[in-house]
């Protein structure tokens, strides 16, 4: 009961933070959102030229480093690594394409839903086939290899590209972008925007909030914990939304969406089957990387390398809706995860 009470604070918390992001400077419905944080931050760092996303976000930086100082604390910081690292950046990539054909990522599908955002409702459902069609191949062996535990300085690289990270933000040298207009150029105060950031990491470190987690085990094992937690991100920003004035229902004239449904739904797809493979959604990969889990940050580096190979050669959605050739962005995704599901599993055997 304690563990179910915690979580549910946990994500409470969440919850709050992000209706106050956005009532202190963040976009409308991306009080948090890793996918495109992390997409700001490749824009920040020259990685792709997409003028209106571009911005290191601490938020991100936050996550890493609470993440991180919550591990060490509590013993639980432990340097791994050597687990496919080219799947696993591939798989990087994959989720972070799926995740900016629908314009955000699983934790921000519940804030737009809490918005009243009703093409987040048309994704849920696609997320969650995802999720199920990523359990077939964890009932038949599948995996990316044992990982194998590291000299310490392996698991300090993500916590130091976090603090270098924030030295380059408040830095600001010329090397660095900045948005000037758009959803990149919108933010919350830095003390807030970090010190968020820090307090979700560590709340999530101790809690292993992950929206995959909480679909993966519903399925397999008709457990309920972390849906807890992400049913209380859900209420929350809801309420938080029809106090302030942002909860605006309807699929017409959302913030930084589109109503493309199909899209919505299979780019929500593509991220569930990924997020099953790489062990985490977008959020929990961050978490892993303040624990000192090389895997982790080879996925982390690979959606920002997603995300640049998708803006600088116009794949992602927009609020015009999803290109041809994003679209077919899709269709490949779903070739390449299955092709990494079957390949690493015992489904060609036969084995059970």
């Amino acid at each position: 009961m304690r563990d179910r009470l915690f979580i549910i604070i946990a994500g409470a918390v969440v919850g709050l933070l992000a209706v106050v992001l956005v009532l202190q400077g963040n976009p409308v419905n991306m009080g948090f959102c890793i996918a495109c944080f992390i997409r700001d931050i490749a824009g920040g760092l020259g990685l792709h030229r997409a003028g209106v996303v571009q911005y290191i976000r601490p938020e991100i930086i936050g996550l890493i480093i609470g993440a991180f100082v919550t591990a060490f604390y509590v013993k639980e910081f432990k340097s791994t690594g050597g687990s496919s690292p080219v799947l696993r950046f591939a798989l990087g990539m994959l989720m972070m394409a799926g995740a900016l054909i629908f314009l955000g990522c699983p934790l921000r599908m519940v804030l737009r839903l809490a918005g009243g955002d009703w093409n987040a409702l048309v994704a849920l459902p696609g997320y969650v086939l995802g999720v199920w069609f990523g359990t077939l191949f964890l009932k038949k062996g599948f995996t990316l290899g044992r990982s194998q535990e590291l000299t310490p300085v392996s698991g300090y690289a993500g916590p130091f590209v976090a603090v270098v990270l924030l030295i380059l933000l408040v830095a600001a040298p010329a090397f660095i972008f900045f948005s000037e207009e758009g959803p990149g150029s919108m933010g919350a105060p830095l003390i807030l925007t970090l010190g968020a950031g820090l307090l979700v990491g560590i709340l999530a470190q101790r809690t292993r909030l992950c929206t995959m987690g909480a679909i993966r085990d519903i399925i397999l094992f008709k457990d309920f914990h972390l849906f807890y937690g992400f049913a209380a991100i859900f209420i929350v920003a809801l309420i938080g939304n029809l106090l302030t004035g942002y909860f605006n229902p309807g699929f017409e004239g959302q913030p930084v969406a589109h109503i493309s449904s199909l899209w919505n739904f299979s780019g929500m797809t593509v991220v569930g089957l990924a997020a099953v493979l790489a062990g985490g959604c977008p959020m929990r990969q961050l978490i892993l990387t303040g624990e000192g889990q090389s895997d982790a940050l080879i996925t982390v580096f690979g959606m920002m390398a997603g995300a640049a190979f998708m803006h600088n050669f116009g794949l992602a959605g927009s609020p015009a809706g999803v290109s041809p050739a994003g679209q077919w962005i899709v269709l490949i995704s779903l070739v390449i995860l299955a092709v990494i599901g079957i390949g690493n599993s015992k489904v060609l055997s036969g084995n059970k």
